[in-house]
């Protein structure tokens, strides 16, 4: 099973932005825990905090993911064309959404994700620990 992991804008700050809000850890030590939560999964981890980075990634998935998981961070609230994106493969590439943070706890323009609707489901609220929920909720969607 091969799983692309899809990080937006700011994430590569993660360890040392906002640690009250979004934890200590690194993006390498979430990329270092999914890895050793499912040793047989094939991650592709990636951050970009270019929407056009993110877009082109979604679309190339068919074909060579099984799944996504993503944080598209600030781009959750602003981006109808990762919704798209993520509308265009959701048959072939299931992606979940995932948040360090609860969002509903946070500013009201935080509450919206408009890429939620393209998404089997969401995780919030767990800090760098909710990626591997994510990931076991999207390994649990693709082996039934």
């Amino acid at each position: 099973m091969k799983i692309l992991v899809l990080n937006g804008p700011n994430l590569n700050l993660l360890g040392t932005r906002e640690p009250e809000i979004y934890g200590f850890e690194t993006l390498a030590d979430i990329e270092t825990e999914m890895k050793t939560a499912f040793p047989d999964v094939e991650i592709d981890f990636r951050q970009s905090n270019s929407e056009a980075d993110l877009m082109t990634w979604i679309g190339e998935a068919r074909g060579k993911f099984d799944g996504i998981v993503i944080n598209p961070a600030a781009f959750t609230h602003t981006s109808l064309g990762l919704c798209d994106a993520l509308k265009a493969v959701a048959d072939a590439v299931p992606a979940v959404e995932i948040h360090l943070s609860n969002t509903h706890k946070r500013e009201e323009i935080r509450h919206k994700s408009l890429t939620a609707p393209a998404c089997i489901g969401q995780i919030m609220g767990f800090q760098g620990f909710g990626y591997t929920l994510a990931l076991r909720a999207l390994v649990h969607h693709l082996e039934r």
